[in-house]
Order: C-alpha cells, then sequence, then structure tokens
C-alpha cells in the first residue's frame, strides 16, 4: 500500500487517497490544481467519488428530532428550494395590484353600493394575504429528513403528515431537472419501492439535487465510508478543542 492510501474501518477495500494534485505525476500528465478538486473524495485508484456531503447541521432540529429513534443516526434536513412559493408570491402581487385598481376605480365612480363593494374587496384581499401567510409557514416547517435507516417528508403545521420510506427498501430512484431547475439548483426525486404504491414517491423542489442524491446513494451503497467520515470529523473536532482548551490553559497562566 502507498504512503497515500489510507485505510477505513479497517476495511482493505474501502480506501481514501489524497487527491491527484498532492501527488507527483510519474508519467508526464499535467498536474491538476488543487482549487479545483476542493470538495470532492477520491477513491483507492485516485478517480473522483463526486463531492463531498452536503454542509448540515450536527444534530436534527426540534421539528424533526421528535420522529427520530434513538438508535437512528441523523444526516441531515432540508427545506423545499423557494422557487415552491412562487406561486404563492405570484398570487399576493397580483392580488395587491388588482384589489388597488378595482378599489380606485370604485371611489371614482361613488355610488351607493361603492363602500360595500369596497369593503367586500378588503375583505378578499386579506384573505389571499392570510392565504399567502399560511402557505409561507407550510413551508418553512416542511422538512426533507435523510438518516441512515429512512427518508422522511414532514410537512402540515395543524394537520401534521410525516411520510416515510427505508433506505433498504428503495429499489429505484432518481432525480428530474426542468431547465429552470438546473438554472436555479432544484429539482424532483422520484424514489420506488418494490413496485408499490407509498406515501413518500416524489418530492418536489428540493435543493442541490445532484449533491443530495450523491449523499443518498452514499447512505445506501457505502455506509461504512459514512461512519468512517464521521469518525474522522469527530476526531479532528476533539483534537481542535484540545488544542484551543491548551492556549486557554496557557494564557491563564
Amino acid at each position: 500500500m502507498s504512503e497515500t492510501d489510507k485505510t477505513i474501518g479497517g476495511d482493505p477495500d474501502a480506501r481514501v487517497t489524497d487527491p491527484p494534485s498532492q501527488r507527483r505525476p510519474s508519467d508526464g500528465t499535467p498536474d491538476i490544481a488543487e482549487d479545483d478538486l476542493t470538495g470532492f473524495r477520491f477513491d483507492a485508484s485516485g478517480m473522483p467519488l463526486g463531492p463531498a456531503s452536503l454542509a448540515v447541521p450536527d444534530v436534527p432540529s426540534p421539528l424533526s428530532a421528535r420522529y427520530l429513534f434513538p438508535t437512528e443516526k441523523y444526516r441531515g434536513e432540508w427545506r423545499r428550494h423557494w422557487i415552491h412559493l412562487m406561486p404563492v408570491v405570484v398570487i399576493g402581487v397580483l392580488a395587491t395590484f388588482v384589489g388597488g385598481y378595482v378599489i380606485g376605480l370604485l371611489n371614482r365612480s361613488g355610488g351607493s353600493t361603492a363602500e360595500v363593494t369596497v369593503t367586500a374587496v378588503v375583505i378578499a384581499y386579506l384573505v389571499v394575504l392570510s392565504w399567502a401567510a399560511w402557505k409561507i409557514a407550510d413551508w418553512y416547517f416542511d422538512r426533507f429528513i435523510l438518516t441512515n435507516k429512512r427518508v422522511m417528508v414532514i410537512s402540515g403545521i395543524v394537520t401534521r403528515k410525516v411520510a416515510m420510506m427505508p433506505l433498504l427498501r428503495v429499489t429505484d430512484m432518481k432525480y428530474e431537472q426542468s431547465p429552470l431547475g438546473r438554472m436555479m439548483n432544484y429539482g424532483t426525486f422520484v424514489m420506488e419501492s418494490a413496485g408499490q404504491d407509498q406515501a413518500l414517491r416524489e418530492v418536489k423542489h428540493l435543493p442541490d439535487p445532484n449533491e443530495l442524491y450523491l449523499q443518498i446513494c452514499e447512505e445506501m451503497y457505502e455506509p461504512e465510508a459514512v461512519e468512517a467520515r464521521d469518525q474522522i470529523d469527530e476526531e479532528e473536532l476533539d483534537d481542535k478543542l484540545q488544542v484551543e482548551d491548551e492556549k486557554r490553559l496557557g494564557g491563564d497562566a
């Protein structure tokens, strides 16, 4: 084994190697800039496996923590892309312009029924605004959650809905991006499980679909690599905390 190879969890088949930019080319091929490979992982042969996992909180939010059992390992949670709110925003803007225009016409025309009609228009406008606020709040509490065991979608404010699919039962998974989705970096995930109808089959408007797709696939097919990387991250964090404690103690002395 070369000096650049490192085993993961004692498994000789699962290795993490230094990027090609950190090696000296022996066959005359041009070197690769290290900045071009930032965030990528490599296998034992030096081939890129794809970008690293998405940056997610280390601990689940109180909203999602209540749906996780103790032995389940949290991997991340995401809100839908803000494009999910575009129909709500468009309706709210149109309601504002249309309501203002109608009220202006009624005020200029006058008449005995103008005041009653204006009141009705204002009430309708407030109903539309309340509906828009409700949709925005629903988007805020809507979460897509990934663990080492399953994927979940939590939605609803008053009536809470929790859809779940075990990773072991996922037989097929894909994501789709429209031209707008490619520009705005969102996509729709479609998951199949043994040809049966599932509560969680299509999840629209998820952000960073390519990175999220790779993370889910890695969780399904290379869980040992995920565990090893988490262990390495924990060890590095412990080392940093220890160095900071030593510096603080040295400064106090």
